[in-house]
């Protein structure tokens, strides 16, 4: 045979192998490797077997065996099955090694389900033949049959292989089946095939999978030998859960004991720290490996380029993206899909998309990358282009497409569409899911339509599907922007039903939902149960106090926050800054406002600005609020000139008004928000021909006065008061109740303020134009449709008059109410003929 290999002749080199008379599994595989190194083809072997078999040459489950591996590899079922049908025929014994063959054959060609008949017709199971198809199950990732079938070998005292041990160890951390684990560990133990490296560090890998860190570390230092598989497996284990300082602790443990991390070591680091958030060690870590003289591959350079992306420092991702073209690693899909999302987050869409068209082998997840680039910044004309290029290349969308979409239909505002896509995503056999429908609520609340966030969730209850935390935060938000606390509480008891309450994001979301709702107090005991309160859940409790105008508690609560440990960021700043401004603490907003720079290492940004400018315009000092907006180092904005304005109304001050309004002009044109409290001030003063003048310049801009709206909730129903469009159905009764209400709280003293009436009628005429203010309106339903004491909620679109201010005062104390008013940013709390503001508004 060796003859005939030597000169080319390969037929007559199978001619010789498959007529000899001592041929065995060893032969087999010694002349597989000549016949290969040789330069034969292996459709060679099966023409010879077929043209001898046809002569009548009598062939032995060996040569049937070869014949079906030579089928395995070329994918040739059809041979494969003449074979089998030929034997069945002819009534041929077949044996272990013939088993074997066939259903590797079928498991390859025609799937698992059919390998299984042919396990299930061997009349007797060897060893081999057991191992032979528990291999086929799993590669088949059919982890519970594989499970099972391990379980029949055990029963019938079979023994497994040290890979099949390995493969079904796996399955059990697939599965999440740590008692099965448990039971292989045990089966290892009692074979005592502990040594075995492959099979020690499965175990520990099962371990990890199954959440048990601790059994997985205490089998790990049971190990009297380590190889750096073993090593990886445990770091990974640890630096899987974000349990860093242990990972790092076995990492240099590993270093001391003379072993050098390989790649796969600083992979499971680099893992571990961008699972913790630590972005910058990420970084640190990827310059080490690079130090220690390894090469990155793609797991490293994902992991580099998703922390800068958390980073923002995309210079650096331009870099890396230069490294991976001299290297030749641009063509791996996972690092071409994490370059695709850099420079998506990076507003570079064009070059996303150059990405993409180099990336070779496209699979899903990079389709779905740049369909989900278009639809984040709404190109959904290319995005839907793009699905149907995907569509014609012969890959079908999963539900990643089809969420891709939804969220970005919803996050422009565009929920009918969204909706649209839902159809389409059922027609082609997908259910949505609860990320199809958190983004339908999500990108409702983003853009304030808050009714529709929570219609969206009754459709989703509707279909069965349990909402997740991501969900439930985004309809507290819904609720938190509406003020809706009837909703709120009822999600609130939907998350101790479900058994979110325990999560830190629905806490903090719950906290700012009962603090925008006005119900502080339960806020605060929220607040109170959380253990281990992270930055953003006292940022959260800091901004309820400030809205509600509780500077002192504000202050009191960052002072406890710096107590615990936990550094201060922007958002808190905010907080303090928002506190101090609603309760007229000037001296505490310079110094936080300056603490910030010199103790925290903050840049200022234009919302902290602004909140100064409010809390100088506000107490009166208007000239100290022009210098500073005069020499701040940043360009002023429409919140500043703003904040600026409102205050030159509170005092009357029509220079600076004029001053701020023309900046504004220049700003925002069309805003015309700033055209009417200008227009207030100049007839707050009297000046009816300037106001006038106003008044006609914004008529032939084509803009018209802002809705002004206030609405209170009775009985789960909404009633809205504006004065725009339509009139509530109980007008005439709910004036009479205003009128006797108004007699009432004059002979308590109650003057009604005329000089809140910005128009030039006499004052009797000014009386009445007071009743019409859709908060009177407001609070004297809740008065007239609700008993029993309960609070009266209302929420105003724009600031309280001075006259209604003064009126709810009144009214909390002559009906024995209270009366909570949401005035844009900010609440009233009246009480006893008191309010909660003190005048700081």
């Amino acid at each position: 045979m060796r003859y005939y290999l030597e000169f080319d002749d390969f037929v007559s080199a199978i001619k010789v192998f498959f007529v000899g008379f001592t041929r065995n599994y060893l032969l087999w595989n010694s002349f597989l490797e000549k016949f290969g190194s040789f330069g034969g083809d292996p459709y060679e072997i099966l023409d010879v077997f077929g043209e001898l078999h046809k002569k009548g040459v009598e062939f032995d489950s060996i040569a049937f065996t070869v014949v079906l591996k030579i089928c395995l590899v070329l994918m040739d079922l059809k041979v494969g099955l003449e074979i089998h049908a030929c034997l069945i025929k002819r009534g041929f014994h077949f044996d272990v090694h013939l088993y074997c063959a066939l259903i590797n054959l079928y498991e390859k060609c025609w799937g698992v389900d059919r390998a299984y008949q042919v396990f299930d017709e061997a009349p007797q199971k060897e060893d081999f033949l057991w191992n032979t198809i528990i291999m086929a199950s799993l590669r088949s990732e059919k982890w519970f049959d594989g499970l099972e079938l391990f379980r029949g070998m055990q029963l019938s005292s079979a023994k497994a292989t040290g890979g099949t041990i390995v493969k079904v160890l796996q399955a059990c951390g697939k599965l999440r089946a740590l008692n099965e684990g448990k039971q292989i560990h045990g089966y290892v133990l009692r074979r005592g095939l502990v040594s075995n490296m492959s099979i020690s560090n499965s175990i520990i890998s099962m371990y990890s999978k199954n959440h048990s860190l601790k059994m997985a570390r205490t089998f790990f230092d049971s190990m009297e030998d380590y190889n750096l598989s073993s090593w990886n497996s445990i770091i990974s284990c640890y630096a899987g859960y974000g349990n860093l300082e242990d990972a790092l602790d076995i990492f240099q443990e590993m270093e001391a004991s003379g072993i050098k991390p390989d790649i796969i070591t600083w992979n499971s680091l680099m893992s571990g720290l961008l699972l913790q958030g630590s972005y910058k060690a990420v970084l640190a870590n990827f310059q080490s490996l690079q130090v220690e003289g390894l090469k990155p591959d793609s797991g490293s350079v994902t992991s580099a380029l998703q922390a800068i992306i958390e980073l923002g420092i995309f210079n650096l991702g331009k870099e890396i993206h230069g490294y991976l073209l001299r290297n030749k690693l641009d063509h791996d899909v996972y690092v071409c899909t994490s370059l695709m999302d850099m420079y998506i987050k990076n507003d570079e869409l064009h070059k996303a998309q150059k990405v993409f068209h180099r990336t070779k082998n496209k699979n899903i997840c990079a389709w779905n990358s740049l369909i989900s680039g278009y639809s984040f910044k709404g190109q959904f004309s290319d995005a839907e282009e793009l699905l149907n290029q995907m569509e014609k290349e012969g890959i079908e969308p999963d539900i990643v497409t089809w969420n891709s979409l939804i969220s970005g239909y919803s996050m422009h505002g565009r929920s009918e569409e969204a909706m649209d896509v839902i159809n389409r995503m059922k027609s082609s056999g997908f259910s949505p899911n609860v990320v199809s429908w958190t983004a339908m609520v999500s990108g409702s609340s983003r853009n304030k339509s808050h009714m529709d966030s929570i219609r969206f969730f009754g459709q989703m209850q509707a279909q069965n599907v349990r909402p997740n935390s991501t969900t439930i935060c985004s309809l507290l938000r819904a609720c938190s922007g509406q003020s809706l606390l009837k909703k709120g509480e009822e999600i609130h008891c939907l998350c101790i039903r479900h058994g979110f309450i325990e999560d830190m994001y629905i806490a903090t979301a719950l906290i700012d939902m009962y603090s925008k709702a006005g119900k502080l107090k339960v806020a605060c005991e929220i607040f109170g149960r959380i253990e281990g309160k992270t930055l953003p859940c006292w940022n959260c409790m800091m901004m309820g106090y400030a809205i509600h105008g509780h500077g002192e508690e504000v202050i009191s609560l960052f002072n406890k926050m710096l107590k615990t440990g936990i550094i201060p960021d922007s958002i808190t700043f905010t907080a303090l800054l928002s506190g101090c401004k609603n309760s007229g603490r000037i001296n505490d907003g310079w110094k936080y406002f300056d603490s910030m720079s010199t103790d925290y290492n903050i840049v200022p940004t234009i919302e902290h600005y602004s909140c100064m400018v409010d809390l100088l315009g506000k107490s009166g000092f208007l000239d100290e609020a022009l210098h500073f907006i005069q020499t701040m180092p940043v360009k002023p904005d429409a919140s500043i000139w703003g904040a600026l304005l409102a205050s030159c109304r509170n005092h009357k001050n029509i220079m600076l008004a004029e001053t701020a309004l023309r900046n504004l002009f220049k700003l925002e044109p069309y805003n015309s928000a700033n055209y009417v409290i200008m227009m207030n001030i100049y007839s707050a003063l009297g000046k009816w021909d300037d106001a006038q003048r106003l008044r006609d310049t914004m008529v032939a801009a084509g803009l018209k006065s802002p809705g002004v709206w206030s609405w209170i909730q009775v009985n789960q129903t909404t009633h809205v008061f504006s004065t725009e469009g339509k009139s509530h159905g109980e007008e005439g009764e709910i004036y009479f109740e205003l009128y006797q209400l108004v007699s009432k709280v004059k002979k308590l003293g109650y003057v009604p303020d005329i000089s809140c009436v910005y128009q030039n009628i006499d004052n009797n005429e000014k009386e009445k134009v007071l009743l019409s203010h859709t908060e009177k309106l407001a609070i004297t339903y809740g008065l007239m449709k609700t008993k029993g004491g309960s609070p009266i909620r209302v929420v105003k679109n724009t600031r309280v008059c001075q006259d209604c201010h003064t009126l709810a005062k009144y009214i909390s104390s002559a009906e024995n109410r209270e009366i909570l008013l949401r005035d844009g940013g900010r609440f009233h709390h009246f009480v006893n003929g008191k309010c909660s503001c003190n005048g700081c508004w």
